[in-house]
């Protein structure tokens, strides 16, 4: 890493034109000041776009990208990865808000951290309402805000296959080098979370800074509030998603041990499925539960 590494902020906004200005202006407060900031609307039908039009005239340096359809944050983001210069990226939602130290003890935790093959730094966010009120920390956290469990770091992806392992992606800091041998985040997915920590930890390893570093805000129309939704098309659209990932998983996996923690994965989703009446999904985690069986005993 060099010694002042430029860290690009990619800011995605999609109708949060009450929040959007915070969110930049968290980029700019920040304490590390060699920051590369993006802006992407992504066809908002709210006064978004006009909100950030009469901010930039403050900042007229920053690049501002505004989709004439709506292409969803997959390929937003990968649009905005294109055009990125920074050594380091994080991906911002625009009613999400970073610490003021945030850059600073990420870059740090990559400077610090042991493992030689680290692609991702991340800590801890303040779960915050639409008014901005505290409502919780997303690792849970004792009176000093310390991560209460050990967080596994290193090489995670069983853990992220047996739903054992967890990562706050909205307080990661990435790797340029690795979005780029990795592609970026997958167009075909409705959210890129998952699938990127998994074809990440495939290959490298993962690392924790015990502090927090975002505010993240939940919103009542949030896939964080829609996940158990019945006949939601939002909702279905999401967990149809991580059935494709588990699908991609099938091929990354090695061995039996990791073949047998995806099951545990399996599981959950059709859970998931039965509980929203996706039962259209739920027989293709049973089809994909006994490909998965059969390749157990193939091992």
């Amino acid at each position: 890493m060099h010694n002042n590494p430029l860290v690009t902020v990619i800011c995605l906004c999609y109708n949060h034109a009450k929040f959007v200005v915070e969110a930049l202006e968290s980029v700019l407060n920040q304490t590390y000041s060699n920051v590369e900031l993006i802006i992407a609307d992504d066809f908002s039908s709210d006064d978004s776009v006009k909100v950030i039009q009469n901010w930039l005239i403050k900042h007229p340096h920053i690049f501002f990208l505004e989709n004439k359809t709506n292409l969803g944050n997959t390929k937003t983001f990968n649009q905005c990865l294109k055009i990125a210069q920074g050594e380091y990226i994080i991906d911002l939602a625009a009613d999400d808000i970073l610490k003021p130290e945030c850059i600073a003890l990420q870059l740090k935790g990559f400077q610090e951290t042991t493992y030689k093959n680290a692609a991702i730094i991340y800590g801890n966010a303040e779960l915050i309402s639409e008014k901005g009120d505290y409502i919780k920390d997303y690792f849970e956290t004792n009176l000093d805000r310390k991560r209460i469990k050990n967080q596994p770091t290193g090489n995670i992806y069983m853990g992220l296959l047996n739903g054992n392992n967890n990562v706050c992606s909205i307080s990661s800091m990435i790797k340029k080098s690795v979005l780029d041998t990795l592609g970026g985040f997958d167009e075909n997915l409705a959210y890129e979370d998952y699938d990127f920590w998994l074809r990440t930890a495939r290959n490298f390893e993962l690392d924790y800074i015990d502090e927090i570093l975002v505010q993240k805000r939940v919103l009542p129309n949030s896939m964080y509030t829609l996940l158990y939704q019945k006949s939601n098309a939002r909702t279905r659209k999401f967990n149809y998603s991580t059935y494709l990932i588990l699908q991609k998983v099938y091929s990354l996996n090695s061995n039996k041990a990791e073949y047998v923690a995806m099951l545990k994965r399996i599981h959950f989703e059709m859970t998931v499925a039965f509980k929203t009446k996706y039962y259209k999904l739920l027989w293709k985690y049973i089809v994909l539960e006994l490909k998965v069986r059969m390749r157990i005993l193939k091992t």
